[in-house]
Order: C-alpha cells, then sequence, then structure tokens
C-alpha cells in the first residue's frame, strides 16, 4: 500500500461511520480508475440477488456504491466484477449458487482481471465458507448479513489483497443506512424498518444469519421517505422479517400501526406496501389504521405456513388453525376488499395427508388471492433438520401438488371478482412479452397488462378490467 493511502486510511479511524464509507467508496474509485486506464474502458460490474425483498433492497446498496466508485452497471455476468447476494432460506437457492459459481470460473480464466463476490445470507453458514474456501479459491471477497455497510471498505481490501478477504460477523447492534443507492425503479422504493427476527420457527434459518430484531429509528425511516418523495417515488415498501413486532426494542417504544400512521403523514406519498406480517403479531390496532387509510395498500401477506395446529405446534408458529381463522375472518369482515396472500410449507417432519387437509381447509376457508407454496426444505442448524420423523419425498410430492390444486382454483376466483371493475393501477414497466403494453399492480397487488405510452411510467392511472386471464388482467385505461 502506499504511504498517502496509509495516511488516509488512518484518518478515516476517526470520523462517522457514514463518512468514513464514503472515504472507503473513493479510496475504491482510485482502483476502479487504474482498472480503466489498463483495460482501456469503463469496468463493468453485475449484482445479482437471490431472494428475498430485503436483499432485493441490500443489492441497490451494493450497485450505489459500486457505480459510486466508477463502475459501470449491467445485468451481464461477463462484467469485469461479478457480486452475488444470497438467500438460504431453502437448499435449492444454496445449490444455484454453487451452480453459477462453476461458470463463473469458466469467465475468470478469460478475464484474470475479473473480481467475483458473495455476500448476504449463506454467507453466515460456516459450511459454506469451509466449502467455497475449499472448492471455490477463485472467489475474492466474501462477506455476510451484518457489514454490508462495510462493503466500500471491503472492496478496498479487496483490491488490495491478493488473497480471498473473507468477512463474517456473527451479529452487529449498528444500523447505517445513508449510503448511496442506486434503485430499480425511480418511482418506488422498498424501505428497511428493521432487521433481523427472534421467532425462531423450527425450519428457519432466518434468526441465525439475521440476528437478533433491530428497529430503525422512525425519525430516520420517515427522514429517508421523504427524500425519496423529493426524488420521484410514490410508493414505498416497508420492510422486514416481522414488521408486526416493529419498535420493540426502541428506547421510546412505538408499535407498528403507529409508524404506519406517520409515514401516511407524508405528503406527496401515493401508497404504503409491507411485509412479512406474523399472525401472532397482527394487531386490532394494525387492522384498525389500514381500514381507516387511504394510502396503505389493500393487500396482506400473511404467511400460514400450515393449516394444521399440530404441526404449527411443532414448527414453534405460536398461534392455532382456529386463531389463524379467527384473525383473517376479522380482516375480510373490517378491510372487504383486501386481498391476502400467505406462505404455505407442504412435507414438514411429521406431516401426514390429515394434516395436509388441514391446510387446505384453510385455503378454502380463508381464500387466498395468491400463495408462494413449498416443499420444506431442511436447513442445518434447525431444530427441525434435527427431527426424525422426515416426511418422504414420494408423499411431500403428493400433498404439494393437493395442496397447489386448491391454491391456484383459489386464487383464480378470487381475482376473477375483479372483472368489470375500474381501478387504480400504478404504472410499473413496458409489458417484457409485448412492447406495445404497459404492466401496472392494482393497490391489492393484482397485475394488468393495458395499451398505453410509455410515459405513464410512475403513474398512477384508472384501469379498466377487461379480462381476467387465471392470475392477471387484460385492461383498458
Amino acid at each position: 500500500m502506499e504511504q498517502k493511502d496509509q495516511i488516509r486510511t488512518n484518518e478515516i479511524k476517526d470520523i462517522t461511520e457514514t463518512q468514513k464509507q464514503i472515504a472507503y467508496i473513493e479510496k475504491a474509485g482510485i482502483h476502479v480508475q487504474r482498472l480503466k486506464e489498463e483495460l482501456g474502458r469503463t469496468p463493468t460490474c453485475c449484482v445479482t440477488t437471490f431472494g428475498c425483498q430485503m436483499n432485493a433492497r441490500d443489492s441497490e446498496k451494493l450497485a450505489g456504491i459500486l457505480e459510486k466508485a466508477g463502475y459501470l452497471l449491467i445485468e451481464d455476468e461477463g462484467a469485469d466484477f461479478v457480486i452475488y447476494n444470497t438467500c438460504t432460506v431453502r437448499d435449492n437457492a444454496n445449490q444455484r449458487v454453487y451452480g453459477r459459481l462453476g461458470h463463473l470460473n469458466s469467465l475468470k480464466k478469460q478475464m484474470p482481471h475479473k473480481k467475483i463476490a458473495l455476500c448476504g445470507c449463506m454467507m453466515q453458514e460456516p459450511s459454506v465458507i469451509e466449502k467455497i474456501r475449499k472448492s471455490y479459491g477463485f472467489v475474492d471477497l466474501i462477506f455476510g448479513t451484518h457489514n454490508i455497510y462495510k462493503f466500500a471498505e471491503l472492496l478496498v481490501q479487496m483490491f488490495e489483497s491478493d488473497d480471498m478477504v473473507i468477512d463474517i460477523w456473527k451479529d452487529t447492534d449498528k444500523i447505517v443506512e445513508d449510503l448511496p443507492i442506486e434503485r430499480k425503479y425511480s418511482f418506488k422504493s422498498g424501505i428497511n424498518i428493521m432487521f433481523g427476527c427472534n421467532n425462531f420457527c423450527s425450519y428457519c434459518i432466518v434468526p441465525y444469519v439475521r440476528g437478533r430484531e433491530r428497529s430503525r429509528n422512525p425519525k430516520d425511516i420517515i427522514r429517508e421517505i421523504e427524500a425519496l418523495v423529493q426524488d420521484g417515488v410514490v410508493e414505498v415498501m416497508l420492510l422486514g422479517q416481522n414488521v408486526n413486532s416493529y419498535g420493540k426494542n426502541l428506547e421510546e417504544t412505538m408499535s407498528f400501526a403507529q409508524l404506519l400512521r406517520e409515514v401516511e403523514k407524508i405528503k406527496g406519498l401515493k401508497r404504503i406496501r409491507f411485509m412479512t406480517s406474523h399472525p401472532k403479531d397482527l394487531s386490532d390496532e394494525l387492522i384498525q389504521v389500514m381500514k381507516e387509510s387511504k394510502k396503505i395498500c389493500r393487500h396482506l401477506h400473511l404467511p400460514l405456513q400450515s393449516g394444521s395446529t399440530r404441526i404449527l405446534q411443532a414448527m414453534n408458529r405460536r398461534y392455532t388453525k382456529e386463531q389463524y381463522l379467527a384473525l383473517t375472518e376479522k380482516i375480510r369482515k373490517e378491510i372487504p376488499d383486501i386481498s391476502i396472500t400467505t406462505d404455505i410449507i407442504v412435507g414438514f417432519p411429521g406431516e401426514e395427508p390429515c394434516d395436509v387437509d388441514e391446510t387446505i381447509d384453510v385455503i378454502k376457508k380463508v381464500k387466498y388471492d395468491n400463495a408462494f407454496t413449498f416443499i420444506y426444505s431442511k436447513r442445518t442448524g434447525t431444530p427441525a433438520a434435527a427431527m426424525e420423523n422426515q416426511v418422504p419425498e414420494a408423499v411431500v410430492k403428493e400433498g404439494f401438488d393437493r395442496v397447489l390444486k386448491v391454491v391456484q382454483d383459489t386464487a383464480r376466483e378470487q381475482v376473477n371478482k375483479l372483472s368489470g371493475q375500474t381501478l387504480e393501477a400504478l404504472v410499473e414497466e413496458v409489458n417484457e412479452h409485448d412492447d406495445r403494453l404497459l404492466t401496472g399492480r392494482l393497490s391489492n397487488n393484482t397485475i394488468v397488462h393495458f395499451a398505453g405510452d410509455k410515459s405513464l411510467i410512475g403513474q398512477i392511472v384508472p384501469v379498466y378490467l377487461k379480462e381476467c386471464r387465471g392470475f392477471y388482467y387484460f385492461g383498458e385505461i
């Protein structure tokens, strides 16, 4: 390292974390500039996201920092710098990453200057780090979920090291959000309101890789949203592993419902979404705030996971089938035009066909507008992985197919109820299959395609829902 670089790094220690990381962005920029001179062109980078909306939001931060450092963002893994922001909720997410790494290795042999980085939830698993060390030694940088705000600093370390840089933290109490962000959409944005999870569902790896619950200061959240609205954002999605428990660890306690009331006051903001809600924490206060709101979208994602009380108990979900049904009945009664979506796991250890019947019974009673249905994925380190009564694959597949059919039939029936109505849609993009059409999203999260000029993207327009195609509509402005 040059002497002036060492002096600069020492100076960095005495300032705030945000200032420190901005200084490291400048320092990374020097390395990117050198690479630009070597290549005779602007170096490119590609950020690939696996997993949830929180990961997508984190990827926007990574992209913002890379762009600020001088990289050109592209969607091609032939880029000079490739970073995978990983998920580990299900095993197939891990396998996809390993498969893609093999492809990157062949690209790196053709481009010796190419840099490869891995971050996110999957990197919090010690067995993963060991496997990457052993089998994927060409990876240049690895970090986890807790120190993503140090990405610029880690970039500098990567440029200045000949070895693989690994920086994994077990946990953190720091929240650093005011760093450069490159948003995918100019008119809508995710907002992290909390991190981590305290629920410890027996099948879930998230509390182990994301850490304990930490809520952001409400004033910081409001300030961030106000700045986004000034920048043209009309819709925000408040993000957390369990938004319903927001505020419990703040010095001045604030409930999630109270936070929503404050967000609603922001002038210029048109729509508010949030996810994910845990049924055990969804309060009457939240239902009333949603009912009275002019801005909160008519959509609630409320994971069920199983309709069997016996299985719910084994999952450590802390509600019964009857409690869940009573809650959804109350929500439907108070907010008749709401759409409810859910997550369902089939094949949890000990599940029998009669338990699947219970899940199907809940689907029929709640009438979900959509459901994400998953086959149980064994995650090493979770209590469920050590359970002896794992369900045979053929039995799981049979149960999964039964559940999926009922979910699809019910969702088609629910979505079809909107036929002939005129509802407001946020125009999100030019239709990816037909560039004569635009694609918009209704308040209740239903997708609608309609003819229109791309100048409407980012605007909320009234759309007549002409033809239902199962889970989406063709309409007319």
